[in-house]
């Protein structure tokens, strides 16, 4: 183990869960948050065969848990060395569809929780010398349909990072954002139509979808002494696609 600790949010599945593996295979204990449990203590359970974790099912847009959190972490190991806020909901509807209660949970999952963990890490991550990888999504950078309160709130948390990046620097603190591409994951191949997912390989410089394992790897990354001076950045991990043109035909039919 290298004594390092990370808090990795919405860890359960998905780029958190990959993000913590790749953490753990090299060597830092990981502090699993996420606020659906029974899938959380499944996935602890296949990390914790080869690595140190601990899981934290806490929602991460209440304060309150996210004290519970920090507590945790400091009762287990007494440091924080990163934090990775990866929690978030995905709201795909039109503008005149999408209610102000909508707006509100996309926001508190997305940019609030954010703001929240941050905000508690900061004091841990000054000791250590840490980092922050804020998670996006190219949704923040290139409009599209459907994506008004998702869309909008990645782009909060990516000006966000700059100004954490600004104020946390003299801490030592450096804070970069990840913003992935059409990532291949059991979800989005079960909503996305045949349609849609030729069209988005046609629009990808790559012709093709990421996958977590890629975008894991950016994160920790930046996460790591080989990105030392690497801070206020907005990282796209796309194959491409913000390099193209505006929208998909299968979208915004």
């Amino acid at each position: 183990m290298t004594g390092k600790v990370a808090i990795v949010t919405g860890a359960a599945r998905g780029i958190g869960l990959a993000t913590t593996k790749n953490f753990c295979a090299d060597g830092w204990s990981v502090a699993m948050v996420d606020n659906d449990e029974p899938e959380l203590q499944t996935a602890s359970e296949e990390v914790g065969s080869s690595g140190d974790v601990i899981a934290l099912p806490y929602d991460v847009s209440v304060p309150e848990q996210v004290d519970r959190i920090f507590k945790s972490v400091s009762d287990q190991w007494g440091r924080v060395d990163a934090l990775v806020n990866n929690a978030g909901v995905a709201d795909f509807r039109p503008l005149q569809d999408t209610g102000f209660d909508t707006w509100r949970r996309v926001f508190a999952n997305n940019l609030d929780a954010v703001f929240l963990c941050s905000q508690a890490a900061t004091p841990w991550l000054a000791k250590s010398a840490g980092a922050i990888v804020n998670i996006a999504s190219i949704s923040g950078l290139r409009a599209s349909t459907l994506r008004v309160a998702y869309g909008t709130s990645k782009a909060a948390v990516m000006h966000l990072t700059k100004q954490q990046a600004a104020e946390l620097g003299e801490h030592n603190i450096r804070v970069n954002c990840i913003a992935p591409g059409p990532v291949k994951t059991k979800l989005s191949m079960a909503v996305h139509s045949e349609e849609i997912i030729n069209a988005y390989h046609d629009a990808i410089p790559l012709n093709r979808y990421g996958s977590e394992q890629e975008i894991a790897n950016v994160i920790c990354f930046l996460c790591s002494e080989k990105a030392s001076y690497v801070s206020g950045q907005i990282v796209a991990v796309d194959g491409g696609f913000e390099s193209t043109g505006i929208g998909l035909p299968a979208l915004r039919g």
